[in-house]
C-alpha cells in the first residue's frame, strides 16, 4: 500500500482526495468561477448603459475589450503554471476584489467625477485579463488531480465553464438584480468567487502549499471577503451619497424597479424633476411647453377615444382631459411603478392635475409594441409620449413596424403624434423617426417647439448647468391622409412647422443613411 505522502511522478505529493472526487471539485469551482465572471460582465454592461446610455455601444465596448483581455491573461498565466495552486488562489482573490467592486467604483466615478467611460474600459480590461488567466491554471490543476488526456480535460473544463456561464447569465436578471440590486449583487458575487477559489486550493491542493503560502492565501482572500462584506453593509449609505452628488440634495423619491431607477427631486415650492435611469423625463419648470405641444395639435378633430403610449407621469393625460368631450383615455405604461408614483406622490399628482383619479382614465402596465399587436380597439388620437428615441431600449417603439401597428389602431380620421427628438441638434434621428412614420403608412407633418431638452443624462456637471439651456423639441403629427395646418389653444406655446427646405434636407440625410444599408424600419444609431 502506498502511503498518501508518497510523491507521484513529477515530485508532487498525493492529493488528500480521490482523483474522481478531486476532478469533480475542480469542475465545480470552474462552474462557479464562470458564473461569477459572466455576472461581472453583465454588471458592467447594465450599469454602463444606465450611466452612459446607448446600450449597444456599451455592450460592444465591454465584451470586445474583455475578449481581447482574456487572450492577454491566458498568455500571462504561463508564468504561474509552475505554482498553479498558489497562483489560482491569488488570482481568484484579485478577480473577486476587482469584479466585486467594479459596479461600486463605476458608479462613484460617474457621481463625483462626471465621467465613467475610462473606468468602464479599465475594469473590462482588468476583469478580462483575470478571467483569461483562469483556464490555463485550472487546466494544470485538473491534470494534477486526474492525469487524463489533454483533450478530455479541455472538454470537461469548457463544458463546466459554459454551463456556469449559462447559470450566471440567468441568475443576474432573475435573482441578483431583483433581490440585491446592482451594487450589492456585484459585491456578493465577488465574495462567492473568492470563497470558492480559496476552498478549492485549501481542500484539494493543500499539500502543494507550504505554510507560508497557505497563510498568504488565507490572509489575502480573508481581507478581500471582509472588504466586500463591509462595502455591502455600507452600500445604502453610498447610494444615498451618490444620488445627492448626481441629483442634488432634494431627492424626494429614489427607487429601483425591475425595469429602471426612478428618482424624483424637488421639495417645497422648488422645481420638480423626474429622472428615469438617470435621464430627465419631466421638469416642472417648463414641462407644459412639451406636453401642450405634444397633445393639442393631435386633438384638433375627433378625440373621444385617446390612447397614450408611455406617459406614466400623467402629464399628457392632464392635457387630454382639458377637453370635456373626451370619453376615455387609455395609458399604456411599461413600468407600473411610474404610474403609481404619479398617482400617490403629492407633488407629482398635483402637477399632473390628479389625472389618474379621473374615471375616464384607464392605465395598463404593458409593453406598447406587444399591446398594440394584440389589441383590437380603435382610437381617434394616439399620443406617443415615449422615452427619447436615442435610448437604444426604445428603438422598436420608433420603427416602421411599430407605426404600422399604430396606424391599424387609428380610426379612419384619427391622428398620431410622436415625440421625435430635437430636429436641430440631432437632425438625423429626428428625420429617421419621421421617415419611419411615413414607412408605417401615414402622412406626416413635422413641427417643433423650444424648451429644455428632455432625455439628458444626470450628472454633477449637468443637473444645474446644461439643463437650463434652450433646446428645440421636435414632433411628428401623422394621419392616414395629409395633415393640415397646426393649431393650439390660446396661451399655448407657439409651434413651428418645419418648412419645405428642412423637409427636403432632412429626408435627403435619411436617404443617404439608408443607402449605407440601414433599413427604414430601424432607428438610426447616434453615431450615424
Amino acid at each position: 500500500m502506498i502511503d498518501q505522502q508518497t510523491p507521484l511522478r513529477g515530485g508532487a505529493p498525493r492529493l488528500p482526495v480521490r482523483p474522481r472526487t478531486g476532478r469533480f471539485l475542480v469542475l465545480a469551482v470552474v462552474f462557479v468561477c464562470a458564473a461569477c465572471g459572466l455576472v461581472y460582465e453583465l454588471e458592467l454592461v447594465a450599469l454602463a448603459s444606465y450611466l452612459i446610455g446607448d446600450s449597444v455601444t456599451q455592450a460592444s465596448v465591454v465584451l470586445s475589450v474583455m475578449v481581447f483581455a482574456m487572450g492577454i491573461g491566458s498568455l500571462l498565466a504561463k508564468r504561474l503554471r509552475t505554482r498553479a495552486a498558489v497562483g489560482f488562489g491569488l488570482l481568484e482573490a484579485a478577480l473577486a476584489l476587482v469584479g466585486g467592486s467594479s459596479a461600486l467604483i463605476l458608479y462613484a466615478s460617474f457621481a463625483w467625477l462626471g465621467e465613467s467611460r475610462y473606468a468602464l474600459v479599465g475594469f473590462s480590461l482588468a476583469i478580462g485579463i483575470l478571467i483569461g488567466a483562469e483556464i490555463p491554471l485550472l487546466m494544470t490543476l485538473i491534470q494534477r488531480v486526474d492525469r487524463q488526456d489533454a483533450g478530455g480535460a479541455v472538454a470537461d473544463l469548457f463544458a463546466a465553464d459554459y454551463v456556469g456561464a449559462l447559470v450566471g447569465g440567468l441568475a443576474f436578471p432573475f435573482l441578483l438584480l431583483p433581490m440585491m440590486g446592482q451594487l450589492t449583487g456585484a459585491l456578493f458575487t465577488g465574495a462567492v468567487n473568492a470563497a470558492a477559489g480559496l476552498a478549492l486550493v485549501l481542500w484539494v491542493f493543500r499539500r502543494d502549499l507550504n505554510p507560508r503560502s497557505r497563510l498568504l492565501l488565507v490572509v489575502v482572500n480573508g481581507v478581500v471577503i471582509a472588504l466586500l462584506a463591509t462595502a455591502s453593509v455600507l452600500v445604502d449609505d453610498f447610494e444615498r451619497a451618490a444620488r445627492r452628488a448626481v441629483y442634488g440634495d432634494e431627492v424626494r423619491v429614489a427607487v429601483r424597479t425591475g425595469l429602471q431607477e426612478i428618482v424624483l427631486t424637488g421639495r417645497g415650492s422648488g422645481a420638480l424633476d423626474l429622472y428615469l435611469d438617470g435621464r430627465l423625463r419631466v421638469s416642472s419648470r417648463d414641462e407644459y411647453r412639451f406636453h401642450e405641444a405634444l397633445v393639442h395639435p393631435a386633438m384638433k378633430g375627433a378625440h373621444r377615444r385617446v390612447l397614450i403610449l408611455g406617459g406614466g407621469d400623467g402629464l399628457a393625460a392632464r392635457e387630454v382631459l382639458r377637453y370635456p368631450d373626451v370619453a376615455s383615455v387609455v395609458v399604456i405604461e411599461l413600468d407600473p411603478a411610474v404610474t403609481r408614483l404619479a398617482r400617490t406622490d403629492p407633488a407629482l399628482s398635483r402637477l399632473n392635475g390628479r389625472a389618474f383619479e379621473d374615471p375616464r382614465v384607464t392605465t395598463v402596465a404593458a409593453d406598447a409594441f406587444t399591446w398594440l399587436r394584440t389589441s383590437r380597439d380603435r382610437f381617434d388620437v394616439v399620443i406617443s409620449d415615449l422615452p427619447d428615441p436615442e435610448i437604444t431600449a426604445s428603438t422598436k417603439l420608433y420603427s416602421a413596424e411599430f407605426y404600422g401597428l399604430v396606424a391599424g389602431a387609428l380610426e379612419p380620421d384619427g391622428r398620431l403624434v410622436v415625440h421625435a427628438g430635437p430636429p436641430s441638434s440631432r437632425p438625423t434621428t429626428f428625420w429617421t423617426v419621421e421617415a419611419s412614420v411615413r414607412a408605417g403608412g401615414l402622412a406626416t407633418r413635422p413641427y417643433g417647439v423650444g424648451g429644455r431638452l428632455i432625455g439628458f443624462a444626470a450628472g454633477p456637471d449637468r443637473v444645474a448647468g446644461s439643463a437650463e439651456a434652450p433646446w428645440d423639441r421636435g414632433f411628428v403629427l401623422a394621419a392616414r391622409k395629409p395633415v393640415g395646418n397646426l393649431g393650439l389653444d390660446p396661451g399655448a406655446p407657439a409651434l413651428r412647422t418645419l418648412g419645405e427646405r428642412e423637409l427636403t434636407a432632412g429626408r435627403s440625410a435619411v436617404e443617404k443613411v439608408r443607402q449605407r444599408g440601414v433599413p427604414p424600419s430601424t432607428l438610426v444609431h447616434p453615431r450615424y
